[in-house]
């Protein structure tokens, strides 16, 4: 099996997940972007996936914080760093457990998020 193959299976399974920890939230919708699915919470990314990795819009109360964690990096597609938001490699993201935990409590999901009335931006977190 090749290394893309493994990778997308990698995303699939995070995206399955992904999926069962917010399916019941109100406003929830995901989006195909960036290579990966990125999940919204009233018209706001919050979450979403790049290689196999978890790309979390950080809640500022954890910025500092969780980019010091082992596994987190800042999230850097283009070789621009993107302010507010990391890449939580599958090492911190192996248990469901873990994985809800950085849905939950380090990025801005659930009632952070106050609904994005029409227009085409995404939207801006409550503090960010």
């Amino acid at each position: 099996m090749g290394q893309d193959t493994e990778r997308m299976r990698g995303d699939e399974e995070l995206v399955s997940r992904i999926r069962t920890i917010l399916a019941d939230e109100d406003g929830f919708s995901e989006k195909r972007m960036f290579g990966g699915v990125c999940f919204m919470i009233h018209g706001n990314m919050c979450v979403g996936t790049w290689k196999g990795s978890l790309v979390i819009r950080l809640n500022r109360a954890h910025h500092e914080q969780t980019l010091a964690e082992p596994h987190t990096r800042p999230f850097d597609v283009t070789g621009r760093v993107m302010r507010g938001w990391a890449l939580v490699e599958p090492p911190a993201i192996e248990l469901d457990d873990d994985l809800m935990e950085w849905v939950y409590e380090r990025s801005t999901t659930s009632d952070r998020y106050r609904p994005n009335e029409g227009g085409t931006s995404i939207g801006t977190a409550p503090g960010l």
